[in-house]
């Protein structure tokens, strides 16, 4: 058998289970079930991104999803990141960016860390070091364009978590 044929074997069964696993989900459409929650909540996903660099969002939206284990978004935001043209060796290193810090630029890196703190707020808030250093790579607007993106992203994943979203199937297309 050629690679050829296990790929598109494998395709084919991972494309069924997917399948299988959203026929399989009982819980409600928040899109339709709370519409006009669910709209502003995308006027607010798009407000937060205006200005940012198209890799930013990504990387932000891809390491939120890492800490709040949304396979939903993850795979959503991995996905997006490539079309953009991101790197797959960035794209893997993203969960332990602090061990690979030379695949980031500090910029990045400053993003990532307050990305951290932000999602995982409850376990000790947001120190000043990791606010500091993104205020000095980031102008006031951009800071909060930072901030706005990370809270729609811990947004996107609670849903998609409490509404069972199943990985691999982008309502957006």
């Amino acid at each position: 058998m050629t690679t050829n044929t296990i790929d598109t074997e494998r395709a084919g069964s991972i494309n069924d289970s997917i399948n299988e696993a959203e026929a399989a989900r009982t819980r409600l459409d928040f899109a339709k079930s709370a519409p006009k929650v669910f709209r502003a909540i995308v006027g607010f996903d798009a407000a937060a991104r205006e200005g940012l660099e198209p890799a930013l969002v990504e990387l932000i939206q891809i390491r939120a999803s890492h800490l709040n284990h949304c396979a939903y978004c993850l795979h959503m935001h991995t996905n997006d990141a490539r079309k953009a043209g991101e790197n797959e060796d960035r794209l893997h290193m993203v969960a332990v960016w602090r061990e690979a810090r030379h695949f980031f630029t500090e910029k990045e890196q400053a993003a990532l860390a307050l990305t951290e703190a932000v999602t995982l707020v409850s376990d000790g808030g947001v120190p000043d070091e990791v606010y500091a250093q993104a205020a000095a790579h980031f102008d006031d607007q951009e800071l909060a364009h930072v901030l706005a993106l990370i809270l729609t992203i811990n947004t996107w994943n609670r849903v998609a978590l409490a509404t069972g979203k199943v990985a691999g199937t982008d309502e957006r297309r």
